[in-house]
């Protein structure tokens, strides 16, 4: 008596292709992405955020600072023409970044090169690290 396995072999491989079709990156893929890209990050004495915006004109990016929050809004402009082909995002955008930490609201400053806008937030003394002295 012969068993044949391959059918149970097959459906493994239809199920594998399925899943590889279903996650593979579309072309629609970048899209979701949040727009513009940022980076985080911070030092002794701010927290610095990087937005990459190249070809955008940084005098038409609009920066607020709310309570707990940095809203950045802006447009990409498209020129005009026939597209054959368009993989650059276009249009307006705005990003909510959700701040947990307190800043000196005052000494913020934001500065643009080369496509990347600056936004530097100074800790507020509040927020730095304390050294505690140790009595006995």
């Amino acid at each position: 008596m012969v068993i044949d396995f391959s059918s149970m072999y097959e459906n493994t491989r239809d199920m594998e292709h399925f899943l590889e079709e279903m996650f593979r990156a579309s072309p629609f893929a970048a899209r979701r992405l949040p727009y513009p890209q940022v980076n985080i990050f911070e030092n002794a004495d701010s927290y610095v955020v990087d937005v990459n915006i190249p070809g955008v004109d940084p005098n038409e990016v609009e920066l607020v600072l709310t309570a707990r929050n940095l809203v950045i809004k802006g447009e990409r402009k498209s020129p005009e023409g026939r597209y054959y082909r368009q993989e650059r995002t276009a249009g307006h955008f705005q990003r909510v970044l959700t701040l947990n930490v307190p800043v000196e609201r005052d000494k913020v400053t934001a500065r643009s090169e080369n496509g990347i806008l600056r936004i530097q937030l100074p800790k507020a003394e509040a927020a730095k690290p304390r050294k505690i002295a140790i009595t006995g």
